[in-house]
């Protein structure tokens, strides 16, 4: 039974608690760890400089990414509300000024624009079960991948209806509640993803070219350890734990007073971070196995590797666990994702949870077409960064992210009084200056780094300097 009442006289949650430390690890690794920690990281450590930037990488993590998480965890426990309306509490309480909100106003939104996108590519992955189970690719060269590939996207009605399946597989879970949807959900699925990563780890370790796998991902090269590479890994850092659009701060409202902020946080890095290596060493053995070159975004995981698995005894099963795991991986990510709008819309206008939620996923399922069409019908339609889908990455990813997580952690730094972001993390020894200095100015000049370099800013003086 879940209790609204705390008994220190501090807010409580409506929504509920998790219901120990480890639930709460859970689904924050859930929401951090999507379809980007499985390709994107191997990927871009393997072409800056391999183990010269896993140092860097690790470097950003623990000075920027982990003083953002913890400063979004303890604005979300100590208003104990939706993103929304904890800014505002809070920036009425500590700053005199409830226009705090719109911060959380836009980490709510950001989440909804970029579910709209990620449920498309998420729905992908449960197309490709279904090609993986059948044996399309046993034996397929890589002109018919190419060519299954380009059918299905180019093929509306059929990403439309993957991209449905999967926001209504989300509006289930979240629409359950905090212990019996979220947290049920967690306990399974990232324990599943683990180990559907570590059956595919075995099979690589026994390919043969495990060790050209270890070398691509982690033999320093500094040479190719450049300007772009370290704001790469800091930006990395930065998306790979899902900060800066109101999950976190949505789920750490609902955290349990007696847990460690700061060991919660750092458990959930550990994890993400362990998560995408292990998806490196799982993944590129396999591509050099087959004598293929690693491709980063699409390209490695609806071509190249479905083409690797069709080589392989056992391709079959290996490609649909592959692709489990990925929709897996995509799953808790979505329901973090939906949350804070949900948390929102259940405060706002006193709707139940089942209400907000379908409300919430069929606005997203709607602004999802827009995406699904950009691979076909308006695959032509260009404007700004390009496809609606294009323009909808580029906002949420290189703009609202990186402006809501340095406003998050300037908040959290310069706004709220020491007393009260002391008491949150639960000492005022070294850890708590350590994360007060990361927080007023590491963290912000980091992610001003990135937010610039994401707008060409960086390059733009760059240029203007040679």
């Amino acid at each position: 039974m879940l209790s609204n009442q705390a008994g220190d006289g501090k807010r409580s949650s409506l929504h509920g608690h998790w219901s120990s430390r480890m639930a709460f690890v859970l689904a924050v690794t859930g929401s951090a760890v999507g379809l980007g920690n499985i390709w994107k990281f191997p990927y871009i450590a393997g072409q800056n400089g391999g183990g010269a930037f896993v140092l860097v990488y690790l470097a950003c993590v623990v000075l920027i990414g982990m003083p953002v998480m913890m400063s979004e965890i303890l604005i979300g426990r100590r208003g104990r509300r939706n993103p929304v309306r904890t800014m505002q509490i809070l920036g009425e309480e500590e700053g005199g000024s409830r226009r705090w909100g719109w911060v959380g106003g836009m980490g709510v939104i950001a989440g909804i624009f970029i579910l709209s996108y990620y449920s498309v590519i998420a729905g992908w992955t449960l197309a490709y079960i279904v090609k993986s189970v059948s044996g399309v690719f046993v034996g397929a060269t890589a002109e018919v991948v190419g060519a299954e590939f380009e059918n299905y996207v180019g093929d509306w009605r059929k990403v439309g209806l993957t991209h449905t399946i999967f926001m209504a597989l989300s509006v289930y879970v979240v629409a359950r509640g905090v212990e019996r949807g979220l947290e049920q959900a967690v306990r399974f699925m990232v324990p599943a993803l683990l180990v559907l990563m570590l059956v595919l780890l075995v099979y690589s370790i026994n390919s043969g070219y495990f060790g050209q796998g270890v070398a691509f991902m982690f033999t320093p090269d500094f040479e190719k350890l450049t300007q772009d590479s370290v704001l790469a890994a800091l930006g990395q850092a930065f998306f790979t734990l899902s900060i800066g659009m109101g999950a976190i701060m949505a789920y750490g409202a609902y955290l349990p007073e007696e847990t460690s902020i700061t060991g919660a946080s750092a458990a959930v890095v550990a994890a993400d971070t362990a998560i995408a290596i292990l998806a490196g060493l799982a993944i590129f053995p396999l591509v050099f196995a087959n004598g293929l070159t690693p491709a980063d975004g699409p390209g490695l995981v609806f071509n190249t590797l479905p083409m690797a698995f069709g080589q392989m005894q056992g391709g079959v099963f290996l490609s649909t666990i592959f692709f489990v795991l990925l929709s897996f991986a995509a799953w808790t990510s979505a329901i973090g994702l939906m949350e804070p709008a949900v948390a929102w819309i259940v405060e706002r206008f006193n709707k139940t949870r089942a209400q907000a939620t379908v409300m919430i996923g069929l606005l997203i399922w709607l602004l999802g077409f827009g995406t699904v069409l950009s691979f076909n019908k308006l695959s032509e339609t260009r404007f700004l960064a390009g496809t609606i889908f294009n323009n909808v990455d580029y906002l949420t990813s290189n703009i609202m992210l990186p402006l809501g997580g340095l406003l998050i952690v300037w908040f959290a730094g310069w706004v709220m009084c020491r007393n009260s972001t002391s008491d949150e993390l639960g000492n005022t020894g070294k850890i708590f200056k350590v994360w007060h200095l990361a927080a007023r100015f590491l963290a912000p000049v980091g992610i001003l780094f990135v937010l610039l370099n994401a707008v060409g800013l960086i390059e733009w003086i760059r240029d203007r300097l040679a």
